[in-house]
């Protein structure tokens, strides 16, 4: 076993102490061994311990408190299920179709053809570029 931290250990005291109050408890026995071999509880399993803990009459009550503060500061390690792949903003179509309107009649335009790889690699035009392209259809089309 590799400790971290010399000194003293209350998990282990705990572990021994919740083993003499019941010799035949597997979970205890599970957690003990798992405790030399690896060094480490997880989160789970030291609530867990806490729970046998609380029913041994002669422990200690710092013992528990100091259990109760390793288990708080351990992480959460809660599964959250996956992300959606949607599309962050939806497609602003009516853009999509002044710039078709615009290439329609003006095909070898530079910055509505620019625009418009732009949509095509998904892209989000900017509130500026919408303008633009709102400006030339005036221009332009109208």
């Amino acid at each position: 076993m590799i400790k971290k931290k010399p000194g003293i250990d209350i998990i282990d005291k705990v572990l021994d102490a919740c083993y003499k109050y019941n010799p035949d408890a597997l979970f205890i026995m599970s957690l003990m061994h798992q405790y030399e071999e690896r060094g480490s509880l997880s989160k789970k399993q030291m609530e867990g311990l806490y729970l046998k803990a609380a029913k041994v009459p002669d422990l200690p009550p710092n013992w528990l408190a100091t259990l109760e503060a390793e288990i708080i500061k351990r992480p959460n390690r809660d599964k959250t299920p996956a992300a959606s792949l949607k599309p962050l903003e939806e497609k602003d179509l009516a853009t999509e179709g002044r710039i078709k309107a615009i290439l329609d009649k003006y095909p070898q335009h530079k910055r509505v053809v620019f625009l418009q790889s732009k949509i095509s690699n998904n892209q989000v035009l900017s509130l500026d570029e919408k303008k633009e392209v709102e400006k030339f259809h005036k221009l332009l089309i109208k």
